[in-house]
This record gives structure tokens, C-alpha cells and sequence, in this order.
């Protein structure tokens, strides 16, 4: 009896490296490819199979970042994130959204075959140099610290930094100036103690503000 093959999606907006990626999946005998896109909302049109294991960019169109890894766990896709965004807070923020692996960029076609065979085995696989930071986010993900409370437009403001947007891309999206945003966001600074867009995105994340009156940029 044929065993059955892992189906994998690849959702990356360079498209290069999209062809590459797609073209060394398809090239293993034990993997059939499923949507191939350049954004959450494009794969989610695309996507044949429930279930099937995304290969994910971060820094695509609409939906990006974290939210992103987010809204395709939601979705019921295990993650890979397969992103050049390979700082602290990218790897922190992914792997607390949901990410089962994390690999840079410079990974070469069989490391990014062995880990999507980890994550279709159930494992994790992150690339060896991010490691500390994956281990970092373990504590988070076992027990959370104390949720602070804050305001209606105070999470709506924090759940859109989480997303990846920018001050001015705040104030757009809430239709107000960007003076009134780094208000806010100093209101949220003071409440959690925390200082830095990563340590703050990592807490929304952690504390389930990062789907809280969220974004709606699922357009393809």
C-alpha cells in the first residue's frame, strides 16, 4: 500500500524564491504540493486540502508577521515559517503564534525537506542558530504572566502592532493622527512595563490580544 504523501503549501511573495521552494518540494517523492501564493488570503482562495503544511514567509502582502502564522493555525495549517526575518522578535513572535518550525532563509532545499518532514511527523525543527530563541519562548508558552487590562482602543492599538503595522499604518486603519497612536501606545508601555515592539508583540500574542479587534486585511 502507498503510503500517503505530506501535502504542503508555499506562501511567499518573492517570486524566485517562491519557484525555488515549490520546485524542491515537487521534486520530493514523498510530498505533492498543494496552493502556492503570494498572501494569506491568496492561499486560503487557493488551498485544496484542510490540513495541509504551510511553508510561510513573514514579510508578505496583508496579513504578515505573527498574525500571520496566526491566522493559518486558525485555519488548521501547521507553519513553517521560512523567512530572511530571522531576528529575535520575528522567531519569538511566530513560534508563540503557532509556528511547529523556524528556518532562515539560507537554509538549502534538504533542510527545508527535513523539517517539513518534522512537522508532518508531529515535531518541531528549527534551525540550530535560532534555537536560544525557541527556548526562550517555551516558558511563555507554559505559563503565562499576569494579563493586564487594558482599554477598547488600548488593545485594538496593541493587536495591530502585533500585525506587523507601523505607527502610521495605526493611525490609518483607526482613523486617527499618529500622535494619538504613540499616545496609546505609551499608555501600553506604562501598563505592561514592557519597552520594545518585539517584547510588546511577543505579550499580545501571549495574552490573546493579538485577535482582538485585529486587522481585517484578508484581501488577495
Amino acid at each position: 500500500m502507498e503510503t500517503e504523501r505530506i501535502r504542503v503549501g508555499v506562501v511567499e511573495d518573492h517570486p524566485l524564491y517562491r519557484a525555488a521552494v515549490t520546485r524542491v518540494l515537487e521534486e520530493a517523492p514523498d510530498i505533492v504540493v498543494d496552493a502556492v501564493a503570494e498572501s494569506v488570503a491568496q492561499f486560503a482562495a487557493r488551498s485544496r486540502w484542510p490540513g495541509s503544511i504551510v511553508v510561510l514567509d513573514l514579510g508578505i502582502p496583508g496579513v504578515r508577521g505573527a498574525a500571520a502564522v496566526m491566522e493559518m493555525v486558525r485555519r488548521g495549517h501547521p507553519v513553517l515559517v521560512v523567512s530572511a526575518q530571522t531576528d529575535r522578535a520575528e522567531v519569538l513572535g511566530a513560534m508563540l503564534a503557532g509556528a511547529r518550525g523556524f528556518l532562515g532563509k539560507d537554509a538549502d532545499g534538504e533542510e527545508i525537506l527535513h523539517a517539513v518532514r518534522e512537522v508532518a511527523a508531529g515535531r518541531s525543527h528549527v534551525a540550530s542558530k535560532l534555537a536560544d530563541v525557541v527556548l526562550e519562548a517555551a516558558p511563555l508558552k507554559r505559563g503565562p504572566s499576569a494579563r493586564i487590562d487594558l482599554s477598547h482602543r488600548e488593545a485594538e492599538v496593541l493587536a495591530r502592532l502585533a500585525a506587523g503595522e507601523r505607527d502610521q499604518d495605526i493611525a490609518v486603519g483607526l482613523r486617527i493622527s499618529i500622535r494619538t497612536v504613540r499616545s496609546y501606545l505609551d499608555r501600553i508601555r506604562d501598563k505592561t512595563g514592557l519597552r520594545r515592539r518585539p517584547a510588546l508583540t511577543a505579550y499580545a500574542i501571549e495574552h490573546g490580544f493579538a485577535t482582538c479587534s485585529a486587522p481585517d486585511r484578508l484581501s488577495a
